[in-house]
C-alpha cells in the first residue's frame, strides 16, 4: 500500500529540460524538495502537479537517457 505525504509547492521555482525545443510541450519539475521531485505540465501551470520520490524519478530520467523508452 502507498501513502501520500503532502507538499507544500507554494514558492515552487519551476524549470524546464534545456532540451526542450517543441514550443513548451513539456513537463516541468521544481527543485529543491527534500526527497521528493515535483513534475508539472508547462501548458497547464496552475493544474496539479505529481511528487515522485527522488530515487524514482532519478531512475525514470536515466532510462529515458539510456533510450529505454525509444526515441522521445
Amino acid at each position: 500500500m502507498s501513502s501520500t505525504i503532502p507538499v507544500d509547492l507554494t514558492g515552487a521555482v519551476w524549470v524546464k529540460s534545456s532540451h526542450s525545443q517543441n514550443g513548451g510541450n513539456c513537463v516541468e519539475v521544481a527543485a529543491g524538495f527534500s526527497g521528493a521531485v515535483p513534475v508539472r505540465d508547462s501548458k497547464g501551470p496552475q493544474g496539479p502537479a505529481l511528487v515522485f520520490p527522488a530515487g524514482a524519478w532519478h531512475s525514470f530520467v536515466a532510462a529515458v537517457q539510456d533510450g529505454e523508452f525509444g526515441s522521445v
